[in-house]
């Protein structure tokens, strides 16, 4: 090792960038693997504390895709007779309506009740806390009022007392101011914390709100010569007569499985109730091969480091035959020679995936806070898992492999090949 140690200090310059590029490509590959597993946990942390999802009998991922994450639309909507229905199930505790269908500046318009704020929980169990203003009442008075999430409040600018309009639809493209609720704007009343879920870049609104919106609408278009102002829309009856889906808690997560079989044969109207955390897999599965195709690349990246040692060490040789005819002559036998070119691939290879694990474990300590504003991601800087610990020991495992190749190869140098000089 003394000798390797040596030898790898004549030779640091070439080295260094060996070392640079292993170092380079463990970052990588630790760093997707960090990515890959902090993404699935917010993937999967997007809603807890709900024990059921309740919708229009459609497919479980198409049901989360629209409950959870706003994108798509329902089917059918849910009537809120049904709601009541289901809420009055001995194992019921609460259940909160949403309304969605709106949107505001490309981001979703959520309807839905004050209660939302107080049972919505994301993460491990973790409540909807507001970083400025008041959620609001949902009562007449504050009819136009708006809590904005964190993402909506950044890109967009907003502060509290500002106005702003909603559109009707998905999306608001360009050429379609028609269909921009513009008659009765909102005031943002309240800016919720981060949370790293579609929360961050949703707009809610009251149940009410939603269908005072409406009112002077039919079809998906404004009924034509007429308009109800907002102040007139509150002398109607604004209670909801359907909604888009429903977030169901239970006293009891015992009897999940039994509510979920009352959803499923309710007689008034088709109804699916969904698992969250199971819905959630099933959906992971089905957008979650990228994370694989990343590893791959980062895995392509580490080999290509490898092979660059093994060249290194290889164009090497020819330069350092004299040195190993020496070290022969002196009593180094072929065995020790194989030993000492694998001996400094080691040490190459282990100074570059120590270096490389303590640039990523710096870049997800550097960079976790911008990723948590820009993507909504947390980065955690835990004990690296198990499978980092695998990625880790197979670079270096690697790499010691790969060392073997030249090192084989001036075992079967002659002593004479050595020491007679070429031409």
């Amino acid at each position: 090792m003394h000798i390797a140690w040596r030898s790898a200090l004549n030779r640091r310059g070439t080295l260094a960038l060996v070392v640079l590029s292993i170092a380079l490509a463990t970052a990588l590959l630790l760093t997707l693997e960090r990515l890959r597993t902090d993404i699935r946990s917010s993937f999967s942390q997007a809603v807890s504390g709900t024990d059921l999802i309740v919708g229009a009998r459609t497919g479980p991922v198409q049901l989360m895709l629209y409950a959870v994450f706003r994108v798509g639309s329902a089917t059918n909507n849910v009537g809120m007779d049904s709601l009541r229905a289901i809420g009055q199930h001995r194992a019921v505790a609460w259940v909160v309506p949403l309304a969605l269908g709106d949107s505001h500046r490309g981001r979703p318009v959520l309807g839905t009740t004050p209660s939302y704020f107080q049972h919505f929980a994301y993460g491990d169990k973790q409540p909807l806390t507001l970083a400025q203003g008041r959620a609001f009442a949902g009562t007449l008075d504050g009819l136009y009022d708006a809590v904005i999430g964190a993402e909506v409040a950044q890109a967009l600018g907003y502060r509290l007392g500002q106005q702003i309009t909603l559109s009707h639809g998905l999306a608001s493209l360009p050429g379609e101011l028609a269909q921009e609720h513009g008659d009765k704007p909102f005031t943002v009343v309240g800016v919720l914390e981060a949370t790293g879920t579609p929360v961050d870049r949703t707009v809610h609104i009251s149940l009410q709100a939603i269908e005072a919106l409406h009112l002077d609408w039919a079809g998906g278009a404004p009924l034509p010569g007429m308009t109800i102002a907002p102040e007139a829309a509150r002398k109607f009856d604004l209670e909801p007569k359907s909604v888009t889906a429903a977030l169901v808690g239970l006293k009891n997560r015992v009897a999940v499985f039994n509510v979920q079989r009352f959803v499923a044969q309710y007689p008034v109207e088709p109804l699916l109730a969904v698992l969250p955390g199971v819905a959630l897999d099933e959906l992971w599965s089905a957008v979650g091969l990228g994370e694989q195709a990343l590893l791959a690349i980062a895995g392509l990246v580490a080999l290509v480091s490898l092979v660059s040692l093994v060249a290194v060490v290889l164009a090497g040789l020819n330069e350092r035959r004299r040195e190993l005819a020496v070290l022969r002559a002196v009593g180094a036998g072929p065995r020790h020679v194989l030993l000492l070119l694998a001996a400094e691939g080691a040490l190459v290879t282990l100074a570059g995936a120590l270096l490389g694990a303590m640039t990523a474990a710096a870049a997800v300590l550097w960079a976790g806070p911008w990723v948590q504003q820009q993507f909504g991601i947390t980065l955690s800087a835990d004990w690296p898992s198990a499978r980092m610990w695998t990625l880790w020991g197979a670079v270096l495992a690697a790499g010691m492999l790969a060392s073997l190749v030249p090192g084989w190869r001036a075992y079967r140098l002659s002593l004479a090949d050595g020491l007679s000089p070429r031409t």
